[in-house]
């Protein structure tokens, strides 16, 4: 009698103590992330304006508010700060994707008179992004493409 209620003792503290490191895990704070980026460019073809592309996966705990985005021309050597893209108009359109997540697409309208201008080579892209708790991730060098003629 004495071992099957010890061992069933046992049985219980393990599935007890499985279900509460369960719960510790599930409850347990995601940190901002910026995950799986992708970024293209799109030469104007007839008619259809091209287009910058910048596609990305945002996550906290809290939700996503927000994701503003700078490219630029490698050549340009430029190193932008998080308060520079926080300055910039340009933001992504994010759509949830869960409670916490959200795939976050950023398209800027290329004309053909606007590719005329624009430098060939090497195209990076920059980052920052806001969680609805008011953390903030910058990520640098987020993506890098190619233009090319």
């Amino acid at each position: 009698m004495f071992k099957r209620v010890l061992i069933g003792s046992f049985v219980g503290a393990v599935l007890v103590g499985g279900t509460a490191a369960g719960f510790t895990m599930a409850s347990a704070s995601t940190k901002l992330s910026v995950e799986n980026n992708s970024a293209r460019y799109t030469a104007p073809s007839g008619d259809s304006a091209g287009s910058f592309t910048f596609t990305t996966d945002v996550s906290d705990d809290s939700g996503v508010k927000s994701l503003h985005v700078l490219v630029w021309p490698t050549a340009l050597k430029l190193d932008p700060t998080e308060a520079q893209v926080r300055g910039t108009e340009e933001k992504a359109t994010c759509r949830s994707t869960s409670d916490n997540a959200s795939r976050c697409t950023y398209t800027l309208k290329i004309t053909k008179e606007e590719e005329a201008a624009l430098e060939a080579g090497t195209w990076q892209v920059a980052a920052l992004a806001t969680a609805k708790d008011g953390d903030t991730l910058f990520v640098p060098s987020a993506a890098i493409l190619e233009v090319k003629r």
